[in-house]
This record gives C-alpha cells, structure tokens and sequence, in this order.
C-alpha cells in the first residue's frame, strides 16, 4: 500500500466512527474550529462570555496534560480522559486536535477511542446505560434487554433519547463473566439482569 493509500484510509476510519474530518491546518487553527464548534453544556452565548472572562481555552486541561506529560504518545490515553471529562465526549474535532499535537495519525487516535468502552464518540444523555454484551452476558439474554430498552425508550443502542435523559450503548466484555448478564447503569454495576429489572431501573433512573 503506497503511502497516499494509507492517508486515505486513515482519514476513512474516521468518516465511518465520527464523520468527515478536515486534517489539514495548524494545531492552533483546530483548536481554534473546535472551540466554535465544541460548545458542550452551557448556551453558546454563556460559553462565550465565560471564556472571554476567563481568557481560557476549552481546551486548558487538555492542554495541562500535554506539558505535564511532555507531549509524549504514551500519554494518549491520560489526554482523552482529559478532553472526555472537559467535554463530557470526544468530537472528531477534539481527536484531530490530540492527534496533531501529539504528532500520531488520525486514525490511531481514534482506535483507541473507539476500542475503550469508557471514551464516548458521541454526547451522552443525563443518564447512561452500558450493557455488556460479551459471550457470557449475550448468552443470559442481554440482547433481549438491549431491545426491552430500545422499544421502551424510543432509541436505538449507541444512541441518546430525543430528550436527552438516556444513553443506551452496547460495551465489549466488561471481564466479570460470573455476574452476567451485567449492566453499568450512571457508574453503577447491575448484576444479573433481566430485562425487566433492567426497565425498572433504568426508568427510575430517568425520572428521577
């Protein structure tokens, strides 16, 4: 494969995980895009005025692992826990943004996002619902629990409900076969489940 080929397919991995993405630009042309576009939790205008107040970056605690870390690519996976906790997910601008600065090709970066259950490519719902589907879970009927949720909630596994509450995603093995079918529902381990526990917790959950 010639070297124009493998560019071509890096850029491909990320259109097919997060969208069409623009790798061209300086570091601080993309941080500069992302920081428009990136507008996570507060109303544009409140995000504004609060960086003008500031003088800060969105990106300020992304960027304080870099230089703690010296820019080294061993520190990739400290700086997407950065940037997911700052933004709540990681946006194809974000990734483009880490994968300059730490001078690794697009798609590596977005590797490790996609292969790590605990990276969100997407943003996720006030509440967020992980159902483990590897062999053991699978088997207990933790796919008849993706649809009981998917049916109930009106959405579709990898998505968010149209009023943001909840966030249905389907995770590899989570590496506790005995307590299958297992589900991590806002940080908690549900152990054991069905699909009607499943409902009733999660409907908890979402109500409040």
């Amino acid at each position: 494969m010639s070297a124009g080929e493998w560019q071509s397919k890096n850029v491909e991995y990320i259109r097919q995980g997060t969208g069409s993405t623009d790798a061209k630009g300086s570091g601080a042309a993309l941080k500069r895009e992302a920081e428009e576009r990136a507008k996570v939790g507060a109303s544009p205008g409140a995000k504004e005025d609060s960086a003008r107040e500031t003088g800060e970056s969105p990106y300020i605690q992304v960027d304080r692992v870099f230089k703690r870390c010296q820019y080294s690519q061993d520190a990739l996976i400290e700086v997407l826990h950065a940037a997911q906790e700052t933004f709540g997910f990681l946006s194809e601008d974000t990734m483009t943004y880490i994968a300059h600065e730490l001078k690794l090709p697009l798609s590596w970066v977005y590797g490790v996002a996609s292969f790590y259950h605990h990276f969100n490519l997407k943003p996720q719902g006030e509440h967020i619902c992980n159902i483990c589907m590897g062999t053991a879970c699978f088997v207990k009927r933790a796919g008849e629990i993706v649809e009981a949720l998917e049916h109930e909630f009106d959405v579709k596994a990898g998505e968010t409900t149209a009023d943001g509450k909840l966030s249905v995603n389907i995770v590899r093995c989570l590496g506790n076969c005995g307590l299958a079918p297992m589900v991590i529902l806002d940080g908690k381990v549900h152990a054991r489940q069905t699909p009607e526990t499943m409902l009733r917790n999660c409907k908890e959950a979402v109500e409040g």
